[in-house]
């Protein structure tokens, strides 16, 4: 806080979105949007867990942000491995959790196999992530819980099925723990991009057509990079957004502002 006018103080709002002194657990963080948003806190001063079902690639995460950087084995499809990290770093100020996994297949087509394959890590292992860090962020009375869901969560199209009515209810699942956990002090929001070049996406953005196709659809006619997922977090996760709860934050490129490609004549 700066010196005050009168009745009314000056807030320094740069230092709100500084994390200094807090502790960030960001799951997924071996590569993608999970290792830009790690590198994203500990730069705003976060002391950053980098956790991932490979161990290695974590650590790698780790090494490369340097200074409080640390890592962990952490899978979210094993409910022992969620429980094992809280027992090892305790409960954080933030909690980002960003994997996902997608088999782009009619509904008609989908395997049992398959879908257990989507629901488990994209619904299942957030709910259960949630669950157990979410217990021990209330019980400390603070924090900032962060999931990604996507456009998927509101527009659709063949073979996204699974993928969208999971990414749906991470929407839902959030908000409900913004209801649940608000009265304790902690705040849960979502983060819902659009199309960005990472691993999940490597099967599209190795197609021309069909990445180009998708870059046509964003109102800036292009796709997102990692780096650009990670203002959305430090904002969410800071003091900045101290009264914001139980929102999604679309970091779409205008994908669900607009519905056509055709720009008439004047």
């Amino acid at each position: 806080m700066l010196q005050t006018a009168g009745d009314a103080p000056l807030i320094d709002y740069t230092s709100q979105f500084r994390l200094d002194g807090r502790s960030a657990l960001v799951v997924g963080a071996g590569s993608g949007i999970g290792q830009a948003v790690a590198n994203g806190l500990a730069q705003m001063g976060a002391a950053v867990v980098c956790a991932d079902a490979r161990p290695a690639s974590a650590a790698a995460t780790a090494i490369a942000i340097g200074g409080l950087a640390t890592s962990i084995e952490l899978d979210l499809t094993d409910t022992l491995s969620i429980e094992a990290a809280l027992v090892e770093i305790g409960a954080p100020h933030v909690l980002v959790t960003t994997p996902s996994v997608n088999v782009r297949k009619r509904i008609i087509d989908y395997t049992d196999v398959e879908l257990d394959r989507v629901v488990d890590l994209n619904l299942k292992g957030t709910f259960k992530l949630c669950r157990t860090f979410g217990r021990a962020m209330a019980d400390a009375g603070r924090g900032s819980m962060i999931g990604f869901s996507s456009v998927r969560s509101q527009t659709t199209e063949p073979g996204q099925g699974a993928y969208a009515a999971t990414k749906a209810a991470t929407v839902m699942l959030f908000k409900t723990l913004a209801a649940e956990l608000g009265p304790a002090g902690v705040r849960a929001n979502v983060v819902a991009p659009g199309v960005v070049e990472t691993p999940l996406t490597k099967q599209i953005t190795s197609q021309p057509a069909w990445h180009q196709a998708y870059a046509d659809k964003a109102i800036l006619r292009r796709w997102a990079q990692p780096s650009e997922m990670v203002g959305a977090v430090i904002y969410l996760a800071s003091d900045a957004a101290s009264y914001v709860t139980g929102s999604t934050l679309f970091v779409d490129g205008g994908w669900t502002a607009a519905d056509g490609r055709f720009d008439p004549p004047s």
